[in-house]
């Protein structure tokens, strides 16, 4: 039976089928028929080369099934258009067989950057257009824009075009600030941006790591950051490929021929050493042969090839774990905020509007006549006053303006919501090196063995480091700066030494060793782990003894330690010290600390360092010393609620792997925390991700740059303080403009429907509408006032915020029926020779209502922080108002027809600025007192550290559950539920609660501190073979200390030895 393979061709082929095949493929009626005659195997061998052939071309069966989705235009909808596909987008195959030597052709770059875009990580581009035109979305949007609808109805052109210009002045104003903001972010983003080597056009050129497209040829060499995701294709020195060709074709057949992995055989020698441990957690970098991937944003540390860029950031290993935290389109908590207060006052407008309608019945009022009172006119009016249009603006420009403040401090606002965030911070979980410490390790006084030269000592150390200056990681590179004090030691080094091998840290070994000859003697030299030194020979106990108590001593003082030996030929092993190695703290450190807690902000500080090293750093920065060992802490039996205690009360972690940040932040969050987590590794995006506030440091990585909410670029506490400081002064001008927005809408709101329902009159709309332009105008230079800033960690407390608004309305509107009810009087009361009713009414709320902002930007709570006087920026604003008002009423301006056309005599205008400062006086009094309320300043506080023993306990063993699949003796499978693969670690583990029960807190953390130092030798040694991925963090604290230094929490000299005593 002869084979048939059929297919229909694709829409976008039809023209191609009219002109028989396509690069080999049958695509018309004639050939869609080859697969009918001739012999089996003809068919066969015929349909494997017209499925080579789009193979070549990068098609596949799945390609043509997933072509997308057809939806209407919403602004056609007559026409329809294909989305693109879900599946991800694939390189042509014919793409990547770039000559290596000459490199792709400048003509072919924009044509595949088209295809793939930039080679950069970056996040969701908005579109302008789009932007702008949101500002014109929300409920306090679309109260005015009915406004415009109704006043357009009333054929009130004046009203309608100034509404409009309202509109537009917020939409623009705020969509201008937000933009500028972010266009200082992207100028800095662009000052960090990585270069690369490549060659194009027969030539190596330097350019911009996001211009690489794939198919360009990447020179990789030690001490460069890998741009893109590159296939390695041949040694630098092999330029024309003869060498790597044979090798290449070797392994091709090899994976053809197997599903497994190839052989080591087939892979040929080791070209490239790389840094992986920002990804997997590996501090042993990682051995890449003939055609192996080398990853993005990884780090080379040995070797020179060329490579080949396979996909661009977005497609590469590291772009796919980077979107699975990339922001999704949820709102944040400062949006719902305000749509809520936008909801409310909408609901007390339609109340306020019900009730004039129902007063206006019974007094007859017409619903479009009279031309300036009727029912529609009243709706305008409060349609106006009753919500603040200006409050997207005002609010979006405060954090536009303060994230533009934050990026000149170094500090990357991601989004601005984040600022809310870091404003509300209690909780900051804080990376140790680079942050709490300087990052620069020096070396101090080592302890050398008895009748050991030390000139000797320090050579045999310099033995065993790596050579290669252009990429000495640091603890190689103090070894090697630390010749300087030992002239004895470099002549030594200038005796003619010669390196026969040289084996760079294994986190197996933990240790380094180099075997060197010199006039025809061989040594062995060796650095590392203290324990690791150790188990090179059987030394004498005395020795091993003193050995180790040098070791803990080191690790008390907070230094990190680095056993030497060596060995000449076959003769036994000779110890000949330690290195001590220390990385002081910053500067400012303590004094950071010491204002965090000031600030009402718990610093928890995480390292990869051993228990002993942690609390002895902690005790220099000014911390506290309840450290715990996160891995036995978390992992081990407490119970749920016991766990999220230690953790609450801890001042650090110590041997902290990526996971445990992910669990310190998730459960600090669960007591109602509101977390920052400090992070700069492509594993420590799902912490940053899951942090109220991510926090990526000096130098991280791509991806947890793009999964924090914040990115810093310069190292230190003290300018994460300062933002957080800052972000509280955002905050606090966002919340003074919301209580002073609402205190306006609440008092004219009262005075009008009372006005209408007694007096049957109202103040004109046109001047309603101005008094609207004043509020907002003047208020938005709040952005670029001088605000004070809380001394603890804030909340939004809208039941606060609505207490205090309606009560300081209330008050405004007394303070104008005062004065309409003075003129009442026989004598015209505040009026001395003429006015108008609506100016002076016009001028009394317009002074008042501008003079109120200078009282709710105080900042004069319990907590409050120091005074800050106004900025030129708002009161130049306030007194423009005040002028304009001023001028509005002396010449009556839009007041309608009256005596002497509406003018106010100049006394008058005097008469009604001093009753107007009073009326603020008598304000301020009042937001004074209900500031310094106790009660009233607890009301709407988040509960910081809510407990529930029971939910806590259960979630906990939820996650400690797990299904296991057996077979009975009969052989028939069933499932049952276990409590883990550790089960009996976690029975020895429940012990200790029982020593919390009869203790306290502290102590059962104490004893958790003592029964993980008599441990420690094992479970380090255990663990470095179970789990040799952890070793990013440091989790065998200071075993790790030859890896990848890069990685700020990576290093610990000390380790096994310290913790073994």
């Amino acid at each position: 039976m002869p084979l048939i393979h059929r297919k229909k061709a694709k829409p976008q082929d039809e023209e191609s089928a009219t002109n028989g095949t396509a690069n080999g493929t049958p695509t018309n009626d004639k050939d869609e028929h080859r697969y009918d005659e001739g012999d089996e195997y003809d068919i066969l061998l015929r349909y494997a080369q017209d499925e080579a052939a789009k193979l070549e071309r990068g098609e596949d069966d799945e390609d043509e099934e997933d072509e997308g989705e057809e939806r209407r235009l919403w602004y056609m909808p007559w026409k329809k258009v294909r989305t693109g596909s879900h599946k991800e987008k694939k390189v042509p195959a014919d793409w990547l067989r770039t000559d290596m030597q000459q490199g792709l052709p400048s003509s072919e770059i924009e044509k595949r950057r088209k295809s793939f875009g930039w080679n950069e990580l970056q996040s969701q581009e908005e579109n302008q257009f789009l932007k702008f035109i949101s500002y014109f979305r929300g409920p306090i949007l679309y109260v005015m824009e009915l406004a415009v609808i109704l006043s357009a109805g009333l054929r009130d052109w004046i009203d309608f075009g100034v509404i409009i210009g309202i509109l537009f002045l917020n939409a623009g104003v705020g969509w201008y600030q937000e933009k500028q903001a972010g266009d200082i972010v992207a100028q800095l983003k662009a000052g960090m941006a990585l270069r690369a080597l490549v060659v194009r056009d027969g030539r190596e050129q330097e350019i911009e790591a996001r211009d690489i497209v794939p198919g360009d040829i990447i020179v990789l060499e030690e001490g460069r950051t890998i741009p893109a995701d590159a296939t390695i294709l041949a040694d630098y020195s092999d330029k024309s490929g003869a060498k790597s060709k044979p090798i290449m074709e070797k392994r091709g057949r090899s994976n053809s021929a197997s599903s497994g992995s190839s052989s080591q055989s087939h892979k040929g020698p080791s070209v490239l050493s790389v840094d992986q441990s920002a990804i997997t957690g590996e501090s042993l970098a990682v051995e890449k042969y003939l055609g192996d991937v080398a990853y993005y944003t990884c780090g080379v540390k040995r070797g020179k090839v060329y490579g080949m860029a396979a996909c661009t950031a977005q497609q590469s290993f590291v772009g796919r774990t980077a979107n699975l935290v990339m922001s999704s389109n949820e709102r944040g908590h400062f949006q719902i905020v305000l749509d809520g207060i936008g909801n409310v006052l909408l609901v007390v407008v339609i109340a306020f509007i019900f009730i004039v309608w129902v007063g206006g019945f019974f007094r007859h009022v017409g619903i479009a006549t009279p031309a300036q009172n009727n029912l529609l006119v009243y709706a305008l009016i409060f349609f106006i006053i009753g919500v603040p249009v200006g409050l997207p603006c005002v609010t979006t420009t405060t954090m536009a303006v303060g994230a533009a403040y934050l990026a000149k401090q170094k500090a990357i606002v991601q989004k601005l919501t984040a600022i809310e965030s870091l404003a509300g911070v209690d909780m900051l979980c804080s990376d140790k090196t680079g942050t709490l410490t300087a990052n620069k390790l020096s070396l101090n006084e080592p302890y050398i063995a008895p009748n050991v030269d030390p000139d000797w000592f320090m050579a045999v150390a310099a033995l065993a480091s790596s050579h290669n200056v252009k990429s000495l990681d640091p603890i190689d590179k103090v070894t090697v700066v630390g010749l300087k004090d030992y002239p004895g030691a470099q002549e030594i080094l200038r005796g003619g030494w010669k390196t026969s091998k040289f084996t760079p840290f294994d986190p197996v070994s933990k240790r380094i060793t180099a075997e060197v000859e010199r006039e025809g003697k061989k040594y062995t030299c060796a650095k590392g782990a203290p324990n690791a030194i150790l188990r090179l020979s059987e030394f004498d106990p005395d020795t091993i003894k003193a050995y180790r108590a040098k070791s803990q001593e080191f690790a008390q003082r907070g230094f990190r330690s680095l056993g030497v030996a060596v060995r000449e030929g076959d003769q036994p092993w000779q110890l000949l010290g330690m290195l001590a190695l220390f990385d002081p703290p910053r500067t400012d450190t303590a004094a950071t600390i010491h204002e965090a807690i000031d600030l009402g902000i718990h610093i928890k500080m995480l390292t990869g360092d051993a228990i002993a090293i942690a609390i002895e750093t902690c005790k220099q920065l000014g911390l506290g010393t309840n450290v715990y060992d996160s891995q036995r802490l978390i992992g081990g039996g407490m119970a749920g609620s016991e766990v999220r205690d230690f953790i609450e009360a801890a001042d650090g972690f110590a041997e902290v792997f990526p996971e445990h940040k992910y669990q310190v932040v998730a459960m600090l969050q669960e007591r109602g925390h509101l977390t920052a987590m400090t992070g700069d590794g492509v594993n420590d995006a799902p912490s940053l991700k899951k942090a109220d506030c991510g926090i990526a440091v000096e130098g991280a990585s791509d991806a947890a740059r793009t999964a924090a909410d914040v990115v810093f670029l310069d190292e230190g506490l003290s300018t994460i303080i300062t933002s957080i400081k800052v972000a509280r002064q955002i905050f606090h001008r966002m919340k003074a403009y919301i209580v002073y927005r609402i205190a306006l809408c609440i008092h004219l709101e009262l005075y009008l429907c009372l006005s209408m329902l007694i007096l049957n009159e109202t103040i004109r709309v046109d001047l309603i509408v101005f008094l609207a332009i004043f509020a907002d105008v003047a208020t938005i230079a709040i952005a670029y006032d001088n605000a004070p800033y809380e001394r603890k960690p804030v909340d939004w407390q809208l039941p606060k915020v609505w207490i205090m608004s309606t009560l300081m309305g209330v008050l405004l509107a007394g303070g104008t029926w005062i004065i309409r009810g003075t003129l009442f009087l026989s004598d015209g009361g505040i009026i001395q020779n003429f006015g108008s009713v609506q100016e002076i009414l016009f001028l009394e709320v317009a002074l008042t209502e501008s003079w109120v902002i200078l009282i709710t930007r105080m900042s004069t709570g319990p907590d409050s922080g120091p005074f800050a006087w106004p900025s030129w920026q708002l009161l130049g604003a306030i007194l423009g108002v005040d002028v304009l008002a001023t001028i509005f009423a002396l010449f009556g301006w839009i007041s309608g027809p009256g005596e002497h056309a509406g003018w106010i005599d100049i006394v008058t205008v005097v008469k009604i600025w001093a009753y107007s400062f009073g009326v603020t006086v008598a304000v301020g009094f009042l937001y004074f007192i209900l500031s310094r309320m106790r009660w009233l300043d607890n009301i709407g506080r988040r509960n910081r550290s809510k407990k529930d023993v029971k939910l806590e306990n259960f979630i906990t063993e939820m996650q400690r559950l797990t299904f296991v699949h057996e077979k009975d003796a009969q052989g028939e499978s069933y499932y049952r539920l276990s409590s883990g693969p550790s089960g009996q670690e976690e029975k020895k583990a429940s012990e200790k609660p029982q020593a919390a029960k009869a203790g306290s807190t502290r102590n059962a953390a104490e004893e958790a501190q003592k029964s993980e130092k008599g441990e420690k030798d094992d479970a380090q040694e255990k663990g470095n073979q179970v789990e040799p991925t952890e070793a990013k963090e440091g989790g065998d604290s200071a075993d790790n200390a030859q890896g990848n230094e890069e990685n700020h929490e990576t290093r610990d000299a000390s380790g096994d030895g310290q913790a073994s005593s």
